[in-house]
């Protein structure tokens, strides 16, 4: 073996060159952050940030403010922002407590009359979120992912099962889903839930409440 290596005396340049790239290669960094902070008048090792809620700015003109969390106070208002909001909205719920206990849906009563100012406001959010699977006609197999993926057809909402099922239940499955059916509550506010199952029951040629 050659005594440089048995002795640790050849090991040393070696870790003496890498330390000696290591320093220029750190060095050789700042002057093109330099460079760069000359033309840009900015530099990544010296740069402003804001604080959260520092220096904000105020909505753009013509824009409608939102409350995040607030409900509209009824079914054909819109929330601008007003602390006030809807006071017949049910305390929480899951899925498992729909199946386990059904009675906590069953039992909600639709404070949405069915009429053409409610059906029309349904009929717009049925196309904008529920058409996609469930179809124009409600059949399940008329929506547009049933083209692509044909194992996922939607349960018929016109089907006898469906049409038994209370407004309630209707509501909470828009609100918290079910099975392969995702939850809708993010998307859809409290009353709009109402006149979604308003226009669905009018898909099935029902009245309000199904067959309830």
């Amino acid at each position: 073996m050659p005594s440089g290596l048995r002795d640790g005396t050849g090991a040393r340049p070696a870790l003496s060159a890498i330390l000696v790239a290591m320093v220029l290669g750190a060095a050789g960094c700042t002057p093109l952050d330099d460079l760069m902070a000359d033309i840009f008048k900015r530099s990544m090792r010296n740069q402003e940030s804001f604080d959260p809620y520092e220096n904000t700015l105020p909505p753009p003109e013509g824009s409608v403010a939102m409350s995040a969390g607030n409900y509209a106070a009824s079914p054909f208002e819109v929330n601008l922002g007003q602390p006030e909001g809807a006071s017949d909205v049910p305390p929480p719920f899951t899925q498992l407590d729909m199946t386990n206990r059904p009675e906590i849906v069953d039992r909600l009563a639709n404070p949405v009359p069915s009429s053409p100012e409610s059906l029309a406001r349904g009929e717009e959010l049925y196309d904008r979120v529920c058409v996609v699977c469930h179809g124009s006609d409600g059949a399940g197999t008329t929506g547009y992912i049933f083209e692509v993926h044909p194992l996922m057809a939607a349960y018929p909402l016109r089907a006898p099962r469906a049409v038994a099922l209370s407004d309630g239940y209707i509501y909470g499955m828009i609100r918290v889903g079910r099975g392969n059916m995702p939850a809708y509550g993010h998307q859809i506010p409290h009353y709009d839930r109402w006149h979604v199952v308003n226009y669905v029951r009018q898909l099935q040629g029902v009245g309000a409440e199904g067959a309830n």
